[in-house]
């Protein structure tokens, strides 16, 4: 929970991605990216790869409940068949307490829900 009362959500994912596609993925990152930034509710979207550049993780902060459904349902549903095309996820893991609906629209990535009982974000 943040010190200003309001809780915002975010996640961790992590996607296998062939290194003959790399290419492919990091032209549709990058398109999702830039229409990412246009997100007001979206605080943190951070793409990064591992060494032999064979994993990448992906670090997402939202706002709120209403954010995660604007961006899966509107930002980033042009993308996904693309995305998922090239690369193959291995891991969700989400952190804080989503609303129902926006659970609803991360269904599909069969996430694992954490939840948190202590500490606090600045």
């Amino acid at each position: 929970m943040r010190e200003d009362g309001g809780e915002d959500i975010s996640w961790i994912v992590t996607c296998a991605v062939r290194s003959e596609q790399m290419t492919d993925f990091k032209k549709i990152v990058g398109q999702l990216v830039a229409a990412t930034k246009n997100e007001a509710g979206t605080l943190a979207y951070e793409f990064s790869i591992n060494a032999d550049q064979s994993t990448v993780h992906i670090f997402e902060r939202y706002r709120d409940s209403n954010a995660i459904v604007s961006h899966v349902t509107q930002t980033f549903r042009p993308f996904a068949e693309r995305f998922l095309a090239v690369a193959r996820v291995l891991g969700f893991v989400v952190y804080g307490t989503p609303s129902t609906e926006a659970r609803e629209v991360l269904a599909g990535f069969n996430p694992t829900y954490m939840t948190p009982f202590d500490g606090f974000t600045r």
